[in-house]
């Protein structure tokens, strides 16, 4: 009937969180009956107003009593509890009409864990309330150990009746004509089988991550409570703003842990708390970048920190519009393009993590990894993310030999990338010493907008520059001497890694030597017996690709400026053929 709506009118509908809007507008439309709600979807969710403050419930809760109002029957399904129901009237009736229909079946056997028998039962007692025009919802949790993302040739029995039967109930007249409803709960839509996700019959709506908002009000919610202490100088205002990423159960786990070990919330408490969870949430696939230093620990590269100061400047006042989609950082080995990045974030207030290895063998494994990743990454916005070896890390859109997954992966991350809507909000920085393996799509304006190169120190001037930095960056105490006459004494290219491994290795031969203090003595004699690695075509060609990618003369060292474009294109050529790659 048309009265039976999933809410009483749309002013009420307003007052939902968009998601539940997305769900009650879907569902008031009748063009649809299977319903996939994923994303943070074991979390709290704002239930009903009891004294002018929310009741934090479940999902399932969420769904049955405010989208639905506990009204007619509502069931609920999972591998571990089997079948259940809304309320104990609900469970009695369906219990009663299977005991009279079908006197010779155990009565475990309705509420049975089997999807066999739970299904069966289900579906006709689905089919006797709509001829009593009563509206029946099943939702069902954990669908993934129903039809997970398998080839169908991997697929038991049991999951192959699974997966044809909620397919049938999608688009089966019977069903959507009728007022029956299911709703299958899955964090990541990757985990479950892919024809149904992509059916046309199924309606995706995805629960986001808490806003400040909220996450203020849930947090407000806990103080009223007495289980939240905070530090003077932690306010729950604040802490609403610190905590992005994080879901209202993560504040509950922060607040009883902190309330268990009568410990105040600190603002150190709060900033390790956050990484440890969000590690743990993504489960090892992202890493909080920290570091003791800002861009001052920088030596050379004027042009590249002055771009990031700029950035950091327009970060700490808020202008996220202004800030890029990302940034490329090539150059050579050993010129500190990780550094540069991990330096970087000594300077603004906003968390960068790295990307770690999220590529699985098993299949569906990769994609419902990332999708874990990404949707994170947007719950923390703003953040910066870094991608080491990104030219191999990412790929392209080309790679063969595994089922097309390395393709989906790449459309997925660079769609991510390009969503105009993250700008300011999630800023990239692939690091490479080799841009001209990433493909263009990546490196394009829309995604690593702003193309950075780091180059060796040429003068001996940088190069004391750089020597004196690692000095301060490292803590070594050391002997004061002219720097200067020692490098130009022994003159070679040297990389910042070179030096540094210069500088540690003296300070292991002084500390052989029983002296803390590393003496030019022990600094000659070190930089006499280094060798560093030859790579020269190598190098050379890390050179040249990073200054063709150079988008600005002023950053090209005076080497490589006067070099006719063409004919670098050429050298490159040649030094590819040289080394044996293919272009």
């Amino acid at each position: 009937m048309a009265e039976q709506l999933i809410v009483k009118n749309l002013d009420f509908i307003r007052i939902l969180p968009y998601w539940a809007q997305e769900l009650s507008y879907r569902y008031c439309s009748k063009t649809a009956n299977l319903y996939m709600v994923h994303g943070n979807i074991r979390d709290f969710l704002p239930n009903k107003m009891v004294e002018g403050d929310f009741v934090f419930v479940r999902i399932q809760e969420f769904i049955s009593e405010v989208l639905f109002g506990n009204r007619d029957s509502i069931a609920f399904y999972d591998r571990s509890s089997g079948v259940n129901f809304c309320t104990p009237e609900m469970q009695k009736d369906y219990l009663s009409y299977m005991e009279k229909a079908f006197p010779d079946t155990d009565v475990k056997d309705f509420i049975s864990i089997d999807p066999l028998k739970s299904f069966d039962y289900l579906e006709k007692y689905s089919l006797l309330n709509l001829s009593k025009k009563k509206r029946v919802v099943l939702i069902i949790d954990y669908p993934e150990s129903l039809i997970p993302n398998a080839e169908m040739a991997r697929y038991s029995e049991e999951d192959r009746y699974c997966l044809v039967t909620l397919n049938r109930w999608s688009h089966d007249p019977i069903f959507t004509q009728g007022d029956i409803s299911i709703i299958l709960l899955v964090e990541n839509l990757n985990d479950i089988n892919m024809q149904l996700v992509r059916s046309p019959h199924t309606v995706k709506v995805n629960v986001p991550f808490p806003n400040e908002k909220m996450r203020t009000s849930f947090l407000s919610f806990l103080d009223r409570g007495g289980e939240l202490l905070l530090e003077p100088r932690l306010s729950i205002e604040k802490m609403g703003s610190l905590t992005s990423g994080l879901n209202l159960m993560n504040l509950n786990q922060i607040a009883a842990e902190s309330f268990q070990e009568d410990r105040p919330i600190s603002l150190e408490y709060l900033r390790q708390k956050k990484k440890e969870i969000i590690e743990n949430e993504a489960g090892g696939l992202l890493e909080f970048l920290e570091t003791e230093h800002d861009l001052s620990m920088v030596s050379g590269h004027e042009f590249v920190k002055k771009r990031f100061k700029s950035a950091a400047r327009a970060i700490k006042q808020a202008r996220f519009d202004v800030l890029p989609m990302g940034y490329l950082i090539a150059g050579p080995v050993g010129t500190g393009k990780s550094f540069m990045v991990t330096a970087f974030t000594g300077e603004i207030g906003i968390p960068i993590v790295k990307f770690r290895n999220f590529r699985s063998k098993w299949q569906g494994v990769t994609e419902s990894n990332l999708e874990k990743v990404l949707n994170i990454l947007k719950a923390m916005s703003p953040v910066g993310v870094m991608i080491d070896e990104a030219d191999a890390f990412l790929g392209d859109r080309n790679q063969d030999g595994d089922s097309g997954t390395s393709n989906r992966i790449f459309a997925q991350i660079a769609s991510f990338m390009g969503d105009t809507e993250n700008r300011g909000k999630i800023i990239w920085f692939l690091i490479t010493c080799r841009p001209d393996l990433l493909p263009i799509d990546l490196k394009r304006q829309g995604r690593a907008e702003e193309h950075l190169a780091l180059f060796y120190p040429e003068t001996h001037q940088e190069k004391e520059e750089l020597f004196n930095t690692l000095v301060r960056k490292l803590k070594i105490k050391i002997q004061k001497f002219s720097i200067l006459d020692v490098l130009k004494k022994y003159s070679f290219e040297s990389s910042g890694a070179d030096l540094e491994a210069i500088l540690i290795r003296a300070k292991f031969n002084a500390a052989m030597e029983n002296h803390v203090i590393i003496t030019r003595e022990d600094f000659e004699n070190t930089i006499q017996d280094f060798v560093p690695p030859a790579y020269p075509h190598e190098i050379r060609l890390q050179n040249l690709v990073a200054v063709l990618e150079c988008t600005s003369r002023e950053m090209v060292p005076k080497t490589f400026q006067n070099l006719d474009r063409s004919k670098l294109v050429n050298e490159i050529r040649e030094l590819k053929e040289l080394l044996g790659e293919r272009g």
